[in-house]
């Protein structure tokens, strides 16, 4: 399933950007793109993503960007006591006393406080944390969003299915009928056989003949299929590959529907079934 997220945040002079997006995939596929020295998120949603998505290929990217912060000054007080000294020895020699911006000038008298990097990266990491778990609840609500939209598509899909086999139930070819008059001319060509048949040989004929002329099975397999289809859709959760294995059974129904058929308008339904089939399984393919 398809989904897109976004989520920016900021703290301790750093901002940041979170995108992830998830496209169909058999499996669960995670890639992560972060800066250097921030490898420990990637650790994070490896672990997180498996315990909310059961599919898909997720794309994780992270940027990062650091402000260009303002360092606090102090006054380094031991070494303006020494040039206080050295100016009171000045002007005990005759010269003038030294102004308070010429002392001040003195390289190392006002100096920078660096903030403890350590304290400030771990405040930082744990708001990345956080955030990457926002992150990935709006991915899943975009996910079952789309999956809530997917259900009236699939619902459609099967409405169409079961029209078409309610259809093939009805066509003349099918009736009872129609299958006594089929069986009739099949077993008179068997008899006008020369050399004649022998009684058993043509008694298998016969029943090969009921055998292949009969849907009716296979119909009733199609029925029991579309409802166990509506019972997955009603139940939710991660029914992706179960509902693909389900379609595989569709199509190989309806594919001796039409290996069965010996009538023109059946054939047009068995392959119109297939179609249908066919584009069910294709969105079955956004299901998680």
């Amino acid at each position: 399933m398809t989904g897109f997220a976004r989520v920016d945040g900021h703290a301790d002079g750093y901002s940041w950007t979170f995108e992830v997006k998830s496209v169909n995939g058999r499996n669960l596929d995670i890639r992560c793109r972060q800066p250097a020295g921030f490898d420990t998120l990637e650790a994070a949603a490896r672990a997180e993503i498996p315990k909310r998505l059961a599919r898909g290929s997720v794309n994780l990217n992270l940027t990062v960007n650091r402000s260009q912060s303002v360092s606090q000054l102090r006054i380094n007080r031991e070494l303006l006591a020494q040039v206080l000294e050295l100016a009171r020895e000045i002007e005990g020699a005759g010269a003038a006393a030294p102004r308070l911006d010429s002392l001040l000038a003195v390289r190392g008298i006002i100096e920078p406080v660096e903030e403890d990097e350590g304290d400030a990266r771990e405040r930082v990491e744990a708001a990345l944390k956080a955030d990457l778990g926002r992150l990935i609840g709006e991915l899943v609500t975009a996910r079952l969003s789309e999956g809530a939209r997917l259900v009236t598509v699939l619902n459609g899909h099967l409405d169409e299915i079961e029209r078409l086999i309610t259809a093939a139930a009805a066509c003349a070819s099918t009736q009872p009928e129609a299958l006594r008059e089929r069986l009739r001319s099949q077993v008179a060509a068997l008899l006008d056989a020369a050399p004649a048949l022998p009684e058993e040989r043509l008694a298998q004929e016969a029943a090969i003949l009921i055998a292949k002329a009969d849907v009716r099975e296979e119909m009733d397999r199609l029925r029991a299929h579309i409802q166990a289809a509506r019972d997955m859709l009603a139940e939710g959760g991660a029914i992706g590959r179960r509902f693909d294995f389900l379609c595989q059974e569709f199509n190989r129904e309806a594919n001796t529907l039409c290996s069965k058929s010996a009538d023109v308008e059946l054939t047009r339904i068995g392959l119109s079934l297939k179609a249908s089939i066919e584009q069910l399984r294709e969105q079955v393919q956004n299901i998680e």
